[in-house]
């Protein structure tokens, strides 16, 4: 596998208009530049061990070709960063924010002691996304013969000689890839993919909420006003796909099973749905005339059937037991369950 990674982006092409993007998102299939993703390589005859006790899932239980979804956490348990982290056998790449390497290189650089372990950003490559629900039948259409695995795997595989990565992302609502190559290569693959219509990132906003996947630096906050802990951004409480809790011991762990032991956490994320325009991220929730949550993204999508206003945001676990009535901006909420399915 070529172990250089990079989010070069495409030559720019028109997209549709973002309602005909989300309904090809959601009903037939879109493709999207990733500009917002970058890649780390960890390798050396530790990194197994090593990577397991800096991160929330377990990394020794990977097979080559199979990966998970990770929180770093801090000693208090609050979380640094997230990442896909994938095992291709000589090594771990971990995939993660544009905006987030650098700090998440730099935090887990300072945790090397005497471990034979070597960090390396990738950047020779570059990915195009592909979502919907004939995604699969395309990706087989332009790789005949290549097995698609479930979500959070990574394949290798060629294209006229050349590498190509092809990875099955985190999939509540319609199945997502991510197609990884050298930059001439890739742009000769999306040439295959012209039934597909070309998206912006507006809709792949409105896909995320309609998902419920939180999204590190708005939905899980590293700031000087709030730091999440992990099982607060765990949607209406279901346990968060970033956590193990029989792998051994990790930075943070200890925080992590303190509240486990004590059952729940003072507040969580949630969706809501309310009426008119979508509420600014910070906008307070109101019960009874006080605050109990605060919404974190919204926004307006033009569904088939009819527009709705969805959000994503915190709520404090005595408003949710005594099914207080919400308010945000004078406006009524209500809770949903997400993802919303009804599109």
């Amino acid at each position: 596998m070529q172990t250089t990674m990079q989010t070069a982006p495409l030559n720019s092409e028109p997209v549709a208009d973002a309602a005909t993007a989300l309904h090809a998102l959601l009903h037939v299939a879109a493709t999207y530049p990733v500009t917002g993703q970058a890649w780390v390589r960890v390798s050396g005859e530790d990194r197994v061990r090593w990577l397991n006790g800096m991160v929330t899932n377990s990394i020794q239980a990977l097979e080559n070709g199979s990966g998970c979804y990770n929180f770093l956490l801090s000693a208090q348990g609050h979380i640094e960063g997230d990442a896909n982290i994938f095992n291709t056998g000589d090594a771990l790449l971990m995939e993660t924010a544009v905006g987030q390497r650098e700090h998440i290189l730099g935090w887990l650089d300072h945790y090397i002691i005497m471990d034979d372990v070597t960090l390396e950003p990738l950047d020779a490559m570059a990915g195009f996304g592909l979502a919907g629900p004939q995604a699969i039948e395309m990706l087989m259409a332009s790789f005949p013969g290549v097995s698609l695995p479930a979500p959070l795997c990574l394949t290798q595989t060629e294209w006229e000689g050349a590498a190509v990565n092809i990875v099955a992302l985190h999939a509540p609502l319609v199945p997502r890839f991510e197609i990884w190559s050298a930059p001439e290569t890739l742009a000769a693959i999306k040439k295959t993919f012209r039934m597909a219509a070309p998206c912006g990132s507006e809709p792949l906003e409105w896909l995320r909420l309609l998902e419920g996947t939180p999204l590190y630096g708005t939905d899980i906050r590293n700031n000087t006003e709030r730091h999440e802990l992990p099982q607060e951004t765990a949607i209406h409480g279901t346990q968060s796909r970033a956590l193990h809790f029989a792998k051994g011991c990790y930075l943070g762990q200890e925080i992590v099973e303190r509240i486990r032991s004590r059952g729940n956490v003072h507040r969580a994320l949630s969706g809501f749905m309310l009426q008119g325009e979508a509420p600014a991220a910070g906008t307070a929730l109101m019960a009874e005339g006080k605050e109990v949550g605060e919404i974190t993204s919204a926004a307006q999508i033009p569904l088939a059937a009819e527009t709705i206003t969805l959000a994503m945001g915190y709520i404090r676990r005595e408003a949710v037991e005594r099914k207080l009535p919400l308010s945000c901006n004078g406006v009524a909420v209500n809770i949903v369950d997400l993802p919303y399915r009804n599109f």
